[in-house]
């Protein structure tokens, strides 16, 4: 049975409550190519990014500056407490860039494939299709920031040794660093992918919601904050970085949770107005 016909079958014979789509929404993303996809690329950039910020920055060298999507550590961040899950804050932006994508093709799906008709005349109170995809979607954002903290933890003792360094450290803190690193991260994510599903609801296209997310990572961003510094601790890639990292120099832990609650909120609010209004027959 296809997702489709599943989720139909499953929806289409009573007006489900929002546990029920929540439900079916989970099954829709056990598909293949969201999961291994999803999951593949999170994996192949925790690897990447611990074997490649360890090798950098041996022999002492300074870490380089800091490019779109890419927060480098130094070396004393490596060899701290800190440096076995230092992965995860350094690429939390590729990471969200990933999260953002495959929200954004779980949303736009259901109108490709004409499932948001179905999902509709099943569920009139529309919110609860939005709000229930959120809920999944979290979810699986969840499962893949667990698979980034394991990956790291199972790569990062590697590429130390393989760079020549000893991490001591390690181990010292090791609760309270995990905790807070996978916490951190999951937060980050989860304002990326509620952009990636308020994108891919208003423009009812993947290919546009990850387009202009991609952009606006690499490019115009960095073009917005060389043009006004003063406004760059307000943007959502600073902010969900600075989120990421447990706050930066330029912006407080506190200030950068409440930021990207705030994002998460007009995101979803957004995506919550317009498919309430917006007529599916068409």
């Amino acid at each position: 049975m296809s997702g489709r016909h599943a989720v139909a079958d499953r929806m289409g014979n009573h007006r489900p409550g929002l546990l029920n789509v929540v439900s079916s929404e989970l099954l829709r993303l056990r598909r293949r190519g969201i999961a291994l996809g999803w999951l593949g690329l999170t994996t192949a950039m925790a690897v990447l990014i611990n074997v490649v910020m360890f090798q950098i920055v041996k022999n002492g060298s300074p870490p380089p500056l800091n490019g779109p999507g890419i927060n480098f550590p130094t070396a004393t961040t490596l060899l701290s407490d800190k440096g076995i899950v230092a992965g995860l804050p350094a690429a939390s932006s590729m990471f969200g860039v990933v999260a953002l994508s495959f929200w954004a093709l779980a949303t736009s799906t259901d109108y490709s494939t004409g499932l948001v008709r179905v999902l509709v005349s099943a569920q009139p109170r529309r919110w609860r299709l939005v709000m229930g995809k959120w809920m999944a979607l979290a979810l699986a954002t969840a499962l893949t920031t667990v698979v980034a903290l394991v990956v790291s933890l199972m790569v990062a003792p590697i590429a130390a040794r393989a760079a020549g360094f000893t991490p001591t450290a390690w181990g010292t803190n090791l609760g309270p660093d995990l905790a807070s690193a996978t916490v951190n991260l999951f937060c980050a994510l989860l304002v990326w992918g509620t952009i990636g599903l308020a994108l891919a609801t208003l423009t009812r296209s993947s290919g546009i919601a990850i387009g202009v997310g991609i952009g606006y990572v690499l490019l115009l961003e960095t073009v917005i904050k060389a043009a006004v510094s003063s406004a760059g601790r307000w943007l959502p890639g600073t902010t969900i970085a600075a989120l990421a990292n447990g706050g930066t120099p330029d912006l407080t832990y506190g200030r950068a949770l409440a930021l990207g609650l705030v994002y998460v909120v007009v995101a979803l609010g957004a995506a919550l107005v317009v498919f309430t209004r917006r007529d599916v027959t068409d």
